[in-house]
């Protein structure tokens, strides 16, 4: 495999947003370049998938590095699916520090199940306050 799964780069910004639209992330804290820029620099960890030279994965997290996570933002190419890559990067991202508790909304179709193969299990303790529409 050809796919490179590594830490993300200022140099990606631009085909990531692409990717991400292509996938359809079309909030406009992706689609806007200025709030995705401060989005995507604001990221604590953030890893690509890299198939020589067009990134074709993502992955974004904010984290303190030793209690807890957030995944925020994981996409694949749909031509690049169901191959292992989205869980590369995640277990790049995560890492094997078990003192972090990672969380994260498992919204989108296929979403629950593809954590639950990394090792994610539903929450009942979790709470969020929603953004304003």
């Amino acid at each position: 495999m050809s796919v490179v799964v590594r830490s993300a780069r200022e140099a990606d910004r631009e085909s990531v947003q692409r990717l991400l639209l292509a996938c359809g992330w079309d909030r406009p804290r992706v689609a806007d370049p200025q709030l995705f820029a401060a989005l995507y620099a604001a990221s604590s960890r953030s890893v690509v998938a890299d198939d020589d030279g067009t990134i074709i994965g993502y992955v974004r997290a904010i984290t303190d590095g030793v209690s807890n996570g957030y995944i925020q933002l994981t996409a694949v190419a749909p031509t690049h699916r169901r191959r292992g890559i989205g869980r590369r990067m995640v277990e790049q991202l995560i890492g094997d520090d078990d003192r972090i508790t990672w969380v994260l909304r498992a919204g989108r179709d296929g979403a629950k199940e593809f954590w639950e193969s990394v090792g994610f299990v539903p929450s009942a303790i979790a709470m969020e306050r929603l953004r304003r529409p």
